[in-house]
C-alpha cells in the first residue's frame, strides 16, 4: 500500500461525507432559490434559469474537490507557509478594494469577481497558527501570552479595520469569533480575555457612534433598524423592514412540512418574488429552504452543520501540534459566525448582513475557500500521527 493510498483510506469519513451533503443540499437549494433571476442566454427559457445557477455551483465544487483533496494529502505544516504570500496578497486586494469604492465589495480579476475578504481571513487563520507555532522557537519571550495578544491583534486588526473602511460590517463581524476562538486555543489566561472584554464593551460605544457612521452608513442604518424593531418587540413592514420582514415570515409561516420544493404556490413568498429574489440563493437562501422545506429541512441543515463543526473539533483535539489545533478552532469559529449570522438575520436575532451561508449559498470562491480551509481540518487528521510513522520507517 502505498503512503498516498494509506492517507486517502485514514481521512475522516464522517467530514467528508457532511461537507458533500451540504454541498448536494446547497445545489438543489440554489435550483430554487435562483429560479426568479434572469440569464442573459436563456431569457426565453425561464425554467432554465435556477438550473443554469446549480450547474455554476457544480462546478465551483469539482474545483473546490480538487483543491480539497490536494490539501487533505499535503502535510499541512508545508501548507501553512502559504498563510504568508495569501495574507499579504489579500491586504494588498483589500487596499485596492478600498481605493475602488466598490459597493459590492468584489474585485475581478481576469473576468473572475470575488471578496479578498475571504481570501484574507483563511489566510489569517493559518498565519495566527503558524506564528504561534515557530515564534517561541526563536526566543521564549515570543510565547509569552501578551506577545501572543500582539500577534493576533496585529494579523486579525489590520484586515478588521480595512474591511470595516470599505463598508463590509457584515464580513467585518466574522473576526471576532475568529479572534477570540484563536485566542482561547492559543492559551491566553483568563484573566486577559476578561480584561480585553471590558475594555472592548467600553469601546462599542465609540465604535457605534463615531466609527461605524463614517466607515459604513448602510451599516449603522441596518443596525438602527434592528434595534427600533428589538425595542418595539415586532417588525413593522415598511420600506426599511421590507427584507427582515419577509424573510421572517417566511421562516414562520412555513410549519413542518414547508410549501414544498420549487414552490409554485400562490401562498409562497419566494414565488410572488416578497423575499429579496435577486440575493435569494446567496444571502436570504435559509428562508427559501425554510420556507420549501419547513421545520424538518431547516432542522436537516442545522444538524448538518453541528456535525460538520463537531467533526472539526474532534480533529482540533486530536492535532499532533499547536498549530493544529489553532487553525481547525478557527476554521469552527469562522464556519459558526458565518452560519449564526446568515440563519441569524433570517429569523431577526441578528440585523441584516450580506454574508453567504457556507457550503450552502451560491457564492463561488468562498466555497473554494471553505473546502480549501476544511481540508486543511482534514490533513491535520490525517497527518495525526505522520512522526510515529516516519519513526517506524
Amino acid at each position: 500500500m502505498t503512503p498516498l493510498f494509506r492517507k486517502f483510506l485514514g481521512m475522516n469519513w464522517v467530514l467528508v461525507l457532511t461537507m458533500y451533503g451540504l454541498l448536494v443540499f446547497g445545489v438543489f437549494s440554489i435550483e430554487s432559490a435562483a429560479r426568479h433571476i434572469p440569464v442573459p442566454d436563456l431569457l426565453d427559457q425561464p425554467d432554465l434559469w435556477g438550473g443554469w445557477f446549480a450547474d455554476r455551483q457544480k462546478l465551483w465544487i469539482v474545483i473546490g474537490s480538487l483543491v480539497y483533496f490536494a490539501v487533505a494529502l499535503v502535510d499541512y505544516r508545508w501548507l501553512m507557509w502559504l498563510g504568508i504570500p495569501m495574507y499579504l496578497v489579500g491586504i494588498v486586494m483589500l487596499l485596492i478594494l478600498m481605493s475602488q469604492g466598490s459597493e459590492v465589495h468584489q474585485l475581478t480579476v481576469m473576468g473572475l469577481s470575488f471578496q479578498p475578504t475571504q481570501l484574507v481571513i483563511a489566510a489569517g487563520i493559518i498565519m495566527v497558527g503558524f506564528t504561534f507555532q515557530t515564534l517561541p522557537r526563536i526566543h521564549r519571550i515570543l510565547g509569552h501570552p501578551v506577545c501572543r495578544l500582539g500577534i493576533i491583534a496585529g494579523l486579525c486588526g489590520v484586515p478588521f479595520l480595512l474591511v470595516m473602511k470599505n463598508g463590509d460590517m457584515g464580513s467585518a463581524i466574522v473576526w471576532l469569533p475568529v479572534a477570540f476562538v484563536t485566542m482561547l486555543v492559543g492559551g491566553i489566561p483568563f484573566r486577559y480575555l476578561l480584561f480585553m472584554a471590558l475594555i472592548g464593551a467600553g469601546v462599542v460605544p465609540l465604535i457605534y457612534f463615531i466609527v461605524l457612521p463614517g466607515a459604513s452608513e448602510r451599516g449603522n442604518a441596518r443596525i438602527n433598524n434592528y434595534l427600533e424593531n428589538l425595542q418595539r418587540g415586532h417588525i413593522t413592514n415598511t420600506d426599511k423592514n421590507y427584507a427582515e420582514y419577509r424573510v421572517t415570515m417566511a421562516v414562520g409561516k412555513a410549519g413542518w412540512r414547508g410549501a414544498g420544493y420549487g414552490s409554485t404556490s400562490k401562498d409562497s413568498l419566494h414565488h410572488r418574488k416578497d423575499i429579496p429574489w435577486k440575493t435569494a440563493h446567496n444571502d436570504y437562501i435559509f428562508a427559501v429552504i425554510a420556507e420549501e422545506q419547513g421545520f424538518r429541512g431547516s432542522l436537516l441543515l442545522i444538524t448538518g452543520f453541528a456535525l460538520l463543526l463537531i467533526q472539526c473539533l474532534f480533529v482540533a483535539f486530536y492535532s499532533r501540534d499547536f498549530a493544529g489545533q489553532i487553525i481547525a478552532a478557527g476554521v469552527v469559529a469562522l464556519l459558526f459566525a458565518h452560519i449564526f449570522e446568515n440563519i441569524g438575520m433570517c429569523v431577526s436575532i441578528m440585523p441584516i448582513t450580506g454574508i453567504p451561508l457556507p457550503l450552502i449559498s451560491y457564492s463561488g470562491t468562498f466555497v473554494v475557500i471553505c473546502m480549501f480551509l476544511l481540508g486543511l481540518v482534514q490533513s491535520i487528521w490525517v497527518h495525526r500521527y505522520a512522526e510515529e510513522m516516519q519513526n517506524e520507517v
